[in-house]
């Protein structure tokens, strides 16, 4: 005689008494690793950038470079980025100035506000502000650019022709970031220090050789220069993030967008966590100043 199984199913909820709502069934919360599978999305993605980065530099040991395709990416890039640093940098002054002014004032430091916004400005706020703001522009755009080349199979055509696509469009990017933004930088440092002064002369009328003695008393030359040199990782950043979204861009014109906005988020994201990094070293090589 063959044995049967009895299956039992499980205990229902109890019943409701008259007048109550039925209640529920309990259910045990899952395990099935959703937690874990972002992690895994975000180290796929970090080695996935490694090793596109680290083509960049074996591309740079094998010369000849397209430097007229360096220089339309750097008026593409920088150039057409200046109108928009241009605001940037003048707000930037202008409003941490007002914003520290009273407070300067309550313990009587108001001379000393041309060397803090000065300070405040090279060595933070321009550089990160600037970088974060071209993520949007520059990123975004450099992987909705490839983006589009990738859906449209122009860069599968540059592999069939025998030609090199990371050399012409990914390398030509990066170089033009990295030497766009230390640029950028410095301007929108010049012109903080412009927009600061207006308001220091709308206040108080301080003149402009009396506000370029007081920065040149108070800054030091490692004042200006981490902030600038950090810039150039910045940019690097930009231009591997924006290029590697772009360049393996997949789902046709609808990954286009994901693209350009995974490049967005992404570099922003890094850009902050290498400005702690950097900001530990200058404090570890400069002190605090």
């Amino acid at each position: 005689m063959s044995e049967i199984e009895l299956h039992h199913p499980p205990p229902l909820a109890p019943a409701a008494a008259p007048g109550e709502l039925p209640t529920k069934p309990v259910i045990a919360p899952s395990v099935s690793g959703d937690d874990g599978s972002v992690w895994t999305k975000w180290l796929t993605l970090l080695g996935g950038l490694w090793v596109f980065a680290a083509r960049f530099f074996k591309t740079l040991a094998r010369p000849p470079y397209e430097f007229r395709e360096i220089v339309r990416q750097l008026n593409a890039i920088g150039f057409r980025s200046m109108s928009l640093v241009t605001v940037v940098g003048v707000v930037i002054g202008m409003v941490l100035t007002m914003q520290s002014r009273p407070t300067m004032l309550k313990f009587g430091a108001e001379a000393f506000i041309p060397v803090m916004v000065a300070v405040s400005v090279m060595r933070e706020l321009a550089p990160v502000l600037v970088s974060v703001i071209l993520c949007g522009r520059v990123g975004a755009g450099i992987a909705a650019e490839l983006g589009s080349m990738r859906a449209t199979e122009q860069i599968d055509a540059m592999d069939v022709a025998a030609l090199d696509p990371y050399k012409f469009l990914v390398f030509t990017r990066i170089m033009a970031c990295m030497i766009a933004l230390p640029l950028l930088t410095i301007y929108a440092d010049f012109l903080a220090l412009i927009g600061s002064w207006m308001i220091e002369k709308l206040y108080s009328g301080m003149s402009i050789g009396l506000f370029i003695n007081s920065v040149q008393s108070g800054v030091d030359f490692s004042d200006y220069l981490p902030g600038v040199a950090k810039t150039i990782f910045f940019g690097f950043t930009i231009g591997v993030v924006g290029c590697f979204e772009g360049y393996n861009s997949k789902g046709g014109t609808e990954g286009v967008g994901k693209s350009a906005t995974d490049a967005a988020v992404t570099s922003s994201l890094l850009i902050i966590l290498l400005d702690v990094l950097f900001v530990k070293l200058t404090l570890m090589f400069w002190g605090p100043g």
